[in-house]
């Protein structure tokens, strides 16, 4: 698995793509393309990578993510057991800057609309009601009419340039967009698919050092500069992540989940949790 730069599935020429999704691990790969992605996910959850953000998502994530920026949808491990009767259902929305025409987002009609494609450089990800407020709209694209769907993608954008501030997040703290595939992006998808796969278990820096066939200290200046993030920093991040989606979605005594997700203290992982989310595990939990 390597970030690229994936081009479009679909024929040439053709400016707007509208699909459902029902399998798990939503992409093969880290990737980023020219295209805006609009993911709206009715069932399923796991952990997504946009740029450097790293946060769970559950049935009603509604994320734009702006052209040429890495991301990856990756599913609760859960989803992939051989018996799992999980289900899966995405809608995906590619589309061109230019899905309309060269002239129409010029227009100062369309001003509003222009803004939040640019806003999502970095991705934006919408809150519940908004998820709410769109549902029927998202959920109806893919049975559209092709002069449908461009109207109601319109639509959409106008709708969601007009969501409140607090009612959208921006999602990567820094310009994480890409134009070319290089060595270093192999190497960092390398990287990010083993900490994916393995953050559970006890990773060293020697460990992802010789995942990335690097020296320790190349490593760490490597990482920072591909993530904007140290090693310690992405991999708490991500255990912490996936602790506060156990939270949601489990029953389990808040000791039992520090050790799922790969703490072998109960006192970092309280420590951990708090600086990432804001509060203690248990009052995550209580104000659920």
């Amino acid at each position: 698995m390597k970030l690229v730069l994936k081009k479009s599935d679909t024929p040439v020429n053709k400016k707007l793509d509208i699909y459902t999704r029902d399998v798990p691990c939503l992409d093969a790969a880290w990737h980023y393309h020219k295209e805006f992605e609009l993911l709206y996910i009715s069932k399923s959850n796991g952990i997504r990578f946009v740029g450097d953000s790293v946060a769970p998502f559950f049935a009603g994530d509604l994320v734009l993510v702006g052209s040429y920026l890495p991301h990856l949808w990756r599913n609760d491990p859960s989803y992939y057991e051989e018996e799992s009767t999980k289900e899966v259902k995405t809608i995906v929305t590619k589309f061109t800057e230019d899905f309309l025409g060269n002239e129409i987002l010029q227009m100062p009609d369309f001003y509003n609309v222009k803004k939040i494609l640019e806003e999502c450089k970095f991705g934006l990800s919408f809150g519940e009601n908004v998820s709410k407020f769109l549902h029927n709209d998202i959920m109806s694209l893919p049975r559209l009419s092709s002069t449908e769907k461009h109207i109601k993608i319109l639509s959409i954008l106008h709708k969601l340039s007009l969501v409140d501030k607090k009612d959208k997040t921006v999602l990567s703290s820094s310009d994480m967009r890409q134009t070319t595939t290089t060595e270093s992006s192999e190497r960092i998808d390398t990287v990010l698919k083993f900490i994916s796969d393995n953050y559970a278990s006890s990773i060293s820096l020697d460990d992802i050092s010789n995942v990335a066939c690097m020296t320790t200290n190349s490593f760490c200046r490597f990482f920072k500069k591909m993530t904007n993030k140290s090693f310690t920093q992405f991999l708490n991040e991500i255990r912490i992540r996936n602790a506060s989606r156990i939270l949601v979605q489990e029953n389990l005594p808040v000791s039992e989940i520090c050790y799922i997700v790969g703490f072998n203290s109960i006192t970092n992982f309280n420590k951990q949790f708090k600086q990432i989310m804001g509060s203690t595990p248990k009052k995550f939990r209580e104000d659920i």
